[in-house]
């Protein structure tokens, strides 16, 4: 949240936003809503903010609240009144769609300018010296120098080139069985997600998620209209024994993001007789699959699915580059006609030299030994970090989700979740990036205490060292009882 906005402003906005998700059935009368912490850290504002607007929404009669307790939808709450859009600045904005009011109640991406951090520990980011820039070049440069014969629109599903290749390095890297016309080359996972979203969701559908879970999936759903389902997560991944009514479930079941666990064999069966007996599909977001340290890869749960209802997500962002915008989906054979048009509806097709530079680099297997070595630099990144959070704080924390990935959590003990967001400003005032869990959770009752999800892969091993130092110092700033 900007500095220079006003507290009434965000006051208003969270309580329009919250207005706008009863109305459009997101919250329904007798819903609980997110605890004050949680979307206090959501918003980037304190506690009394968020406080104040469910007060304020109370008295509006559009919630209930009970010391001690979450604040919920009223049981009685005039729906005809709800229904009514606000009159703010979202709804004076003329000609905005029901989609384009909703994303409009999202909250903003915020996130601090580099130039003010000395070490960041953002997750997703890579280390520049990890790309294999002249690999890269020459396979760029081979692509732009086969000249065609003219200049044309390709493939919306992509490189055939490319489809060919990822479709063996699937079956070597992940153990998937797919036909190169099942592949949809999408521009990054995040596109892969939105396209799921059109295809699959209308306004008021259940989606069912993870709690927490990765939030740029969340916002997507939220903003076709979907109402959330949020399962609790523990270390056999997304609880399975609350599933219930469903179009779409969204998962990360060989690491969850951001716990770290992995789902059972059990739970993955359950999911995938929960979507045959629901005609509904899981989305697998393979995220980081090809990261793993202390424990054996994992079979990806499309290679369970017997009945085409996994759609498998993945992207070359966490081995190669976010920059590049490469993802790929793996769709059972009677989605790609919608899948395909769809792509083709929403920018025709993903650049065509980046296609065929990826799938040189498959080919040559120059790719698969990329990623060995920056699986042994990462791994290297990893135990650096848990040396130093180990030498730092001893027992005062609890780390999750070491064992694969490009993260890890750390559950500070010392600290209540509600000074999880002063953690955060105190590290930006020091030149530290930290980046709090809280916004990550939707529902469930999360620990009390306040928690950090530290990515390392963009870190040299001195990075890591003095960022761990300066979190100890803002630690210690906060409960110095504990140094």
């Amino acid at each position: 949240m900007a500095k220079s906005e006003k507290a009434p402003t965000v006051l208003k906005r969270i309580c329009d936003a919250i207005k706008g998700q009863i109305r459009d059935g997101t919250f329904r009368p007798g819903d609980r809503l997110p605890s004050t912490r949680g979307l206090a850290a959501e918003w980037g504002v304190s506690r009394t903010t968020v406080t104040a607007a469910y007060e304020q929404l109370a008295a509006e009669g559009y919630l209930e609240t009970h010391q001690g307790a979450r604040a919920r939808v009223a049981k009685n709450v005039d729906l005809d009144v709800a229904a009514r859009p606000p009159v703010d600045e979202t709804s004076r904005r003329p000609g905005l769609s029901d989609y384009g009011l909703r994303i409009m109640r999202l909250p903003a991406a915020t996130r601090p300018t580099l130039d003010r951090l000395a070490i960041d520990f953002r997750y997703g980011d890579l280390s520049s010296s990890d790309f294999p820039s002249q690999a890269w070049k020459k396979a760029v440069n081979a692509a732009l120098m086969r000249r065609p014969t003219r200049l044309r629109y390709a493939d919306p599903a992509g490189s055939p080139a490319l489809r060919t290749a990822l479709q063996g390095y699937l079956w070597r890297a992940r153990g998937l069985r797919c036909q190169p016309d099942q592949i949809i080359v999408v521009n990054g996972s995040q596109q892969g997600l939105d396209l799921c979203a059109r295809l699959f969701v209308n306004p008021r559908d259940r989606v069912v998620v993870e709690d927490p879970c990765y939030g740029a999936a969340r916002h997507v759903f939220i903003a076709a209209g979907a109402e959330l389902v949020p399962l609790d997560v523990d270390n056999e991944g997304m609880r399975t024994d609350g599933l219930g009514e469903g179009r779409l479930a969204y998962v990360t079941p060989s690491h969850q993001f951001p716990l770290g666990s992995v789902m059972s064999v059990g739970r993955r069966k359950e999911l995938l007789a929960w979507a045959q007996r629901r005609n509904a599909y899981v989305i697998e977001d393979d995220y980081d699959g090809e990261y793993r340290f202390d424990i054996a890869p994992i079979p990806a749960l499309q290679t369970l699915d017997g009945a085409d209802r996994v759609i498998y997500l993945g992207t070359v962002s966490k081995t190669l580059s976010p920059t590049l915008r490469l993802g790929y989906l793996v769709v059972p054979m009677a989605l790609r006609i919608p899948f395909v048009t769809a792509k083709r509806l929403t920018d025709r097709h993903t650049p065509t030299a980046e296609q065929e530079a990826l799938a040189a680099l498959i080919e040559s297997g120059a790719y698969e030994r990329h990623v060995r070595r920056v699986r042994r630099r990462n791994g290297e990144r990893r135990a650096a970090l848990l040396s130093a959070l180990k030498r730092a704080f001893a027992d005062r924390i609890r780390i999750m989700g070491a064992d694969a990935g490009l993260h890890v959590v750390v559950w500070l003990s010392d600290l209540p979740r509600e000074r999880e967001q002063l953690l955060v400003e105190r590290g930006l005032a020091c030149g530290l990036g930290l980046y709090p869990i809280g916004p990550l959770f939707a529902a469930s009752d999360d620990p009390g205490t306040a928690g950090l999800v530290l990515g390392y892969a963009s870190l040299e091993l001195p990075e890591i060292e003095e960022g761990v130092r300066r979190l100890k110092r803002v630690v210690d700033e906060l409960h110095p009882a504990s140094s």
